[in-house]
């Protein structure tokens, strides 16, 4: 079972690129809609557009953290997402480790602290590597 707020996500693998129309930055939005067919495969639409896919065990398990900075108690609104390997979590040793405990030892100096949260681990990823195929609506034609 998962902690209260951690959530079970998949990295979405595309070929090719994918291009907003206007000059937004991709940050928050809307690419499209994805289902799972009866035969449990990833199906992704996006626009007129159809790609069916297929789902990946990853060999790693990836933790999605959330980095907020907080100054004396006080949670500043300053919310950042980095993706960190979970197992390099566990499997750091020696030097690494050091450096990271003295790290560690610093921000505690430090009135403002640097926290991570972890908002969801991601064990699989969903491939899309076909052509997307055009979505023709069938329309009775008038006879």
């Amino acid at each position: 079972s998962h902690s209260a707020g951690t959530g079970e996500w998949a990295i979405i693998e595309l070929q090719g690129d994918l291009e907003v129309r206007t000059n937004q930055t991709m940050n928050d939005q809307f690419i499209g809609d994805l289902y799972y067919n009866k035969y449990g495969q990833p199906i992704l639409i996006i626009g007129h557009h159809i790609l069916q896919g297929r789902e990946q065990k990853l060999d790693k398990p990836f933790a999605v953290l959330e980095k907020s900075k907080t100054n004396e108690g006080q949670q500043l609104l300053n919310v950042t997402n980095a993706t960190l390997d979970a197992s390099t979590l566990n499997a750091t040793a020696g030097a690494e480790r050091t450096l990271l405990d003295d790290t560690v030892a610093l921000e505690h100096k430090s009135r403002q602290r640097t926290e991570y949260t972890v908002r969801a681990i991601c064990t699989k990823k969903l491939i899309f590597k076909s052509r997307p195929k055009p979505i023709i609506a069938n329309v009775a034609k008038s006879v």
